[in-house]
Parts: structure tokens; sequence; C-alpha cells
């Protein structure tokens, strides 16, 4: 199957380039000789030609953004079902299973699976879907529009993850009900799911940019996505040595560790804050990676 990018992103954003049309002079017939200049010769006129200049991040981002989000109307449902119900059901299989007493075990439990729904949408959805542009060889598309590579990754990114926010917020509040934890705290998930989408997002680029096929770019993207799972699920004290260890490799987990703070009586700000610091720069990082590794494999 060729997938073709939708030519909706690009007039978007060429929409935004174009000049205002200047208005013709009126030339009155009564008002005597006309003092409007004449037009220069054609050869003088047109000059040498000049590139398109490139557009600010933000107008791009905003380009790509609705043009992926159009194109993604048709997999919005199957999209929202999938990428809570999976999450729902793991809080569902653990309370049995859980002391609803430990509420550090239990914050970890609701907020990982939280944070799991944004990894199956940045990471694993997005992998798939640059695996498939490089295959297809659509990347060149994106690379003849004068826009950053950037906005293009975080663009498709932000897309996916409208249709997956919901299920975020539900998530968190039947897991916040379901273990007895308060929900003061949950105005930190919007921070918590903004800073964790952009940092897998552009590891879910890279990785599907990366890709030499498109079924090895789905293979890692649903490993990375269990990864997650289980690092992101299991409270750190309950792994062992080299399970600790990949925890704190995972940038991930620091979302997870953030939004677990937040049902918890006493909220360790300073902790929270690294926490959220260590997914940006992990974000712009990546994201960083994935523009690069946009270019050279589009033009490659």
């Amino acid at each position: 199957m060729t997938i073709v990018p939708d030519a909706r992103d690009a007039s978007a954003i060429l929409s935004a380039l174009q000049p205002e049309p200047s208005p013709e002079p009126f030339l009155d017939p009564s008002s005597g000789p006309s003092t409007v200049p004449l037009p220069l010769p054609i050869p003088a006129r047109l000059g040498p030609p000049k590139m398109p200049l490139a557009t600010p991040f933000g107008t791009a981002f905003g380009a790509v953004y609705r043009g992926q989000l159009a194109r993604s109307k048709v997999g919005r449902i199957p999209l929202l079902f999938v990428a809570s119900f999976q999450s729902i059901g793991i809080l569902v299989l653990l309370r049995g299973i859980l002391d609803v007493d430990n509420t550090t075990a239990a914050g970890q439990v609701v907020a990982g699976s939280t944070v799991l729904v944004v990894a199956f949408v940045a990471l694993n959805l997005l992998a798939q879907r640059f695996g498939a542009l490089r295959a297809a060889g659509a990347l060149d598309y994106y690379l003849t529009l004068p826009i950053p590579p950037a906005a293009v990754v975080l663009g498709t990114a932000a897309s996916y993850a409208t249709f997956a926010a919901p299920g975020t917020v539900i998530t968190a509040v039947l897991g916040a009900l379901l273990y007895n934890l308060p929900i003061t705290g949950l105005w930190l998930l919007l921070p918590v799911v903004l800073l964790s989408g952009v940092c897998l997002a552009g590891l879910g680029a890279v990785v599907g940019l990366l890709a030499p096929r498109p079924e090895l770019a789905t293979i890692a993207g649903q490993l990375g996505m269990s990864i997650v799972l289980f690092l992101g699920v299991i409270p750190a004290d309950r792994l062992p040595e080299i399970g600790r260890f990949a925890r704190d490799v995972l940038p991930s987990s620091y979302a997870v560790d953030a939004l677990a703070a937040a049902f918890q009586p006493g909220v360790d700000w300073s902790k929270v804050v690294i926490d959220l610091a260590v997914c940006a720069a992990v974000g712009i990082a990546a994201l960083a990676v994935a523009a690069v590794t946009l270019r050279r494999v589009g033009t490659s």
C-alpha cells in the first residue's frame, strides 16, 4: 500500500506564506493624464529567482497539525478505544491483587497506566507512521516544504495525541477512584502528558525513521511500549537491580514518578520539577535527533 501524504498539509502551509495581493491602480479617464509609472521591462522586473523563506515553527506546526488531524479523523474512534481500554484493563486487573492501602504502589500503578496511553500513541503509533512514510518514499514530500523538520515530527505526534488525550484523563480519574486516591493533584496531569508526549514522540519518530522496514518499526514501537508498561506500572522498589537501572535510563519513568507524586499526601515539589525537567531535556534532544534523521533519511 502506498502512503501519499495529505495535500492539505502543503496547502495550509503555502497559504500562510502567500502575501496579500496588491490592488491594481484605478484609472479614471476624466482625471487627465495618468501618473502611474509604466511597468518595467520583463527581464529587469523579474530578476534572479528567490527561494521561499522558511516558515516560522509555530505556523509550520499548526499547518502540519491541522493536516494530520484531518487525515487521522477516520480512525479516531478505534484510537480512543484501544489507547484507553488497555490501560483501564491493567488498572482493573491489578486492583484485585494490589494492596490499596499502599498509596505509593497504587499511585505508581495509576500513573504508569496513564503514561502508557501516551506511549501507545507517541511511541508505538508514531514509529509505525514514520516507518510507513519512509518505506513509501513520502518523506521527500515534507522536505520540499519550507518548514522545520521538527515541526513535522511534533505536528504529527500532536495530531495523534489529540485523540488520545481523553484517554489519559479517563484513565487517571478512574484509577484514582478505583484505588481510593485523592484527585486534587490531577492538575499535574497536563505538564506530565505534554512533556512525556514530546519525549516519547521524538523517540518514536527516531525509531520509525531508522528502521529499514516498516515491519521492524512496528515491532520496535510495540517493544518500546511494553518496556514503558512494565517499568512504569511496577513500583521501583519491587524491581531487581537491573530493572531499577533500566528504569533510571527510561525517560518516561520520570513522568510516571512526577504524576505518582500527585496522589501522595505530601508532594516533594523539587523532585517533581526535576523529573519534569528530565522529560523536557530528553524531549528536546529526541526532537533534534528526529529532525536530523528525517532530513538525512529523506535525502538519502
